[in-house]
């Protein structure tokens, strides 16, 4: 079955990484969440997608240059205005604190291929460890060397190298780098790829997958996973999938 996982939480209609886009994601039936972290300027596990706080928070600046302290003051759900109560940009700890009361997979992509963040790794992987969450978590990149390091350091945790562009047999790439799964973009994605990998042991789960045609397709190549902003349509089309092979 391909497992849907929510971008950034159910971001299509919630503010993304949020805890509420989080938990609205499992509400709606996903079987995954994807989020991003960086650091604080002190050194805190943060989750945020930019470099900078100004396209989803009310603030300015670079997430690096804040403190904890005044990330947390900051409204990241000001820009749907649906949303009236303030959303704060959530800690990974409070993230995975989460997760131990659910049964949701986590794919967290270490967002440090502008800025190094020395030691995001390790802190990283220690939070995992300590909410014994190393069975459900995917640990993503487009830095290869950072999904390399967290084997290293972390052989127990899954990984799987982003790619934005075509890669020559990516299943034996994976491999190589000792990732169980590959996360390409999907207009990359190759029909042929998705068949090699799957049927290498290397799971497949494109992102951000939106349209329903699109969605149908993966699914009915047998993608391991689905990286959409939009989970409920997706999981629509999969029971609609389901429903059709049974007849």
């Amino acid at each position: 079955m391909t497992l849907i996982f929510a971008h950034r939480g159910y971001s299509a209609l919630y503010p993304e990484n949020t805890m509420l886009a989080f938990k609205e994601a499992e509400k709606a039936g996903a079987e995954g969440i994807e989020l991003d972290v960086q650091l604080s300027k002190d050194g805190e596990v943060v989750v945020i997608h930019d470099e900078t706080v100004d396209r989803t928070t009310n603030g300015k600046g670079y997430v690096k240059d804040l403190t904890y302290a005044e990330l947390k003051r900051l409204n990241a759900g000001f820009r749907m205005k649906m949303n009236l109560k303030k959303e704060p940009i959530p800690s990974l700890r409070e993230v995975l604190k989460w997760l131990t009361g659910n049964s949701l997979i986590c794919n967290i992509e270490l967002k440090n291929s502008i800025f190094p963040y020395q030691g995001m790794e390790e802190k990283v992987i220690e939070l995992i460890r300590e909410y014994r969450l190393t069975e459900r978590i995917i640990i993503s990149s487009f830095n290869h060397y950072s999904i390399v390091n967290c084997y290293r350091r972390a052989p127990e945790i899954e990984t799987a190298p982003l790619m934005g562009q075509v890669v020559y047999m990516p299943w034996i790439y994976a491999e190589s780098i000792r990732a169980k799964g590959i996360h390409p973009k999907y207009k990359t994605l190759k029909d042929e790829v998705v068949k090699k990998s799957e049927e290498s042991g290397v799971a497949v789960r494109p992102y951000t997958v939106n349209k329903e045609k699109d969605m149908v397709h993966f699914i009915k190549l047998g993608c391991s996973g689905l990286i959409t902003d939009d989970p409920v349509r997706a999981l629509r089309v999969r029971k609609q999938i389901d429903k059709e092979t049974k007849y």
